[in-house]
């Protein structure tokens, strides 16, 4: 007996070290749900709505970089995919949706259900295919595989019902073993760019997650080159609060005072970072960006010279290259006034006493809280810019919703992080508006009894959009929430849950939670403070 698609599917992806698919169980998937029952390699994870199984998959794939799978049925199934696909779009999340499609005979027809799914997915997919014959499931799964691997980008592939359980001729085939070594630059390769240091006056580097391997190098290179360090919220946890000219983060959110210095930076360095906050940047720098996926990390960014390569073998050779390099101690006195300036502020901002807690404030108890190598997962909205503000990190791992900022990311990414690494602290911290927008999947943690927490600062507003509309001068309408008990709710779904009573309570209480088995949830009683740098 020869094996169907959907069983020569599952040892394809197995190849690729795919370890479970999230999802929906749906009419024109039940081909593939029954070949991932009668097999061991793949978990099924099953979850209450396909964006966040999409969520989920966006988190794994940025977590680990490897391929991270989702699955739907058709119609309704499908569209739900989206909204997750857009941030693994968006933040450059190597993902494979496979979604069930009609039978072949009912393609293109009025079948009930139907789309044009290509169409469909084709603003997030860099590659989108419908299988047409059971023999070609094995060269459009490595096509999609390939292109979601090489370029960091989201892969579709819509099989019809009827093909799942079909027999085919076709067998997975093995990858082949690749062996990374060094990239090998010349120093005549990297002349214009050492030419460029060397000229600085007034350095910074802005460091992200792609920088995770290279951040020992770039606090060399700070001390070489006399350069401020500047992270986005994905490079949080990559440096230690006490390096030398660390200003922490930028944009909305951050160090409010970083953006003063680094508007005058004359040469900034990018290092595994695509992201150029408009705004908060210098307009006349000249800008050296180094990164694996080059072509598509410069987009939008005004970069003169750029470096395809892994940031951990670049930056030693630049920092080797510029040896003997005279910082100005001007510009390095400088940049420690603004570090030891918001230091202090950042200090008194998290001692704020008040009940309900300043935001702040539950920031801090978070910080002295969480192991330093937790993964904390970030929901989008009042949340993201506090805890891009106070949080003062050690070597935790932060997963968030960057480029696509959609609210409802935290849980989902908390689920699938502790999936992926059982044997790390997560810690997912959400607002009330968030977390009602996936409030059905606390039913999935505790499906799988994942020992996770969830933080929920609780006040009864989609704040951020209050904050906007009243910096606007515009009327309110829609950002008043109508909250549950949310005590109740997570008990009723089977977790522990606490409830922070006063501010002196509040690390002892996010302590009980982390240390309780199984999943748990604090809420917050969270003040409605205008985040100070909304516009």
């Amino acid at each position: 007996m020869g094996k169907t698609v959907a069983e020569v599917l599952l040892d394809q992806l197995s190849y690729y070290g795919v370890k479970r698919i999230y999802g929906v169980t749906g009419d024109t998937i039940i081909g593939l749900l029954d070949a991932l029952a009668k097999q061991d390699k793949i978990e099924f994870i099953a979850v209450k709505h396909e964006s966040v199984a999409a969520f989920m998959a966006s988190a794994e794939a940025k977590l680990t970089g490897r391929l991270a799978v989702c699955t739907s049925t058709m119609g309704p199934g499908a569209t739900n995919l989206l909204n997750g696909l857009g941030d693994a779009y968006a933040d450059k999340a190597p993902v494979l949706a496979i979604t069930g499609q009609a039978p072949l005979n009912k393609i293109g027809t009025n079948f009930q259900q139907y789309v044009d799914q290509q169409e469909l997915f084709k603003p997030f997919a860099s590659y989108s295919a419908n299988l047409a014959s059971e023999d070609a499931i094995v060269e459009l799964l490595q096509k999609a595989t390939q292109i979601s691997l090489q370029q960091r980008a989201v892969t579709h592939l819509s099989i019809p019902k009827d093909l799942f359980e079909k027999e085919t001729r076709v067998e997975a085939r093995p990858l082949p073993k690749v062996i990374e070594g060094a990239e090998t630059f010349q120093m005549d390769d990297l002349k214009d760019v050492v030419a460029l240091m060397k000229a600085a006056k007034q350095p910074m580097i802005l460091a992200g997650a792609g920088a995770k391997k290279a951040t020992e190098g770039l606090v060399e290179l700070s001390n070489t080159w006399g350069a401020g360090i500047i992270t986005s919220f994905g490079g949080k946890g990559l440096f230690e609060e006490s390096t030398p000219y660390l200003l922490q983060g930028i944009g909305e959110g951050g160090n409010p005072h970083a953006s003063e210095i680094f508007k005058e930076a004359d040469v900034v360095l990018l290092a595994g970072v695509s992201w150029w906050p408009e705004g908060y940047v210098p307009e006349k720098a000249r800008i050296i960006q180094i990164d694996t996926h080059i072509e598509s990390a410069t987009s939008g960014i005004p970069v003169e010279l750029a470096i395809k390569g892994k940031t951990e073998q670049v930056v030693p050779l630049l920092g080797e290259s510029i040896d003997g390099y005279e910082p100005s101690i001007d510009w390095l006195n400088r940049i420690e006034q603004i570090k030891t300036k918001w230091s202090r502020e950042n200090e008194q901002e998290g001692e704020i006493t008040d009940l309900p807690l300043h935001p702040s404030r539950i920031v801090r108890g978070i910080e002295k809280s969480v192991a330093e190598d937790a993964i904390l997962t970030i929901d989008t909205g009042d949340v993201t810019v506090w805890m891009n503000r106070n949080f003062r990190q050690s070597k935790q791992t932060i997963l968030f919703s960057g480029y696509w900022r959609s609210m409802g990311f935290g849980l989902p990414a908390a689920i699938a992080a502790k999936m992926e690494k059982p044997e790390k602290q997560v810690v997912s911290i959400v607002g009330d508006g968030g977390l009602e927008m996936v409030l059905a999947d606390l039913l999935t943690a505790t499906r799988y009894n994942l020992d996770i927490t969830v933080v929920v600062f609780n006040n009864g507003s989609l704040q951020m959009e209050s904050d906007k509309i009243q910096a606007a001068g515009l009327k309110e309408i829609g950002t008043k929430l109508t909250n549950p008990d949310f005590v109740k709710v997570a008990e009723a779904c089977g977790w522990t849950a606490f409830r922070v009573n006063n501010e002196s309570e509040l690390e002892s209480v996010i302590q009980s939670a982390i240390t309780t088995a199984g999943p748990s949830l604090v809420d917050v009683p969270t003040a409605q403070v205008f985040f100070p740098e909304t516009e």
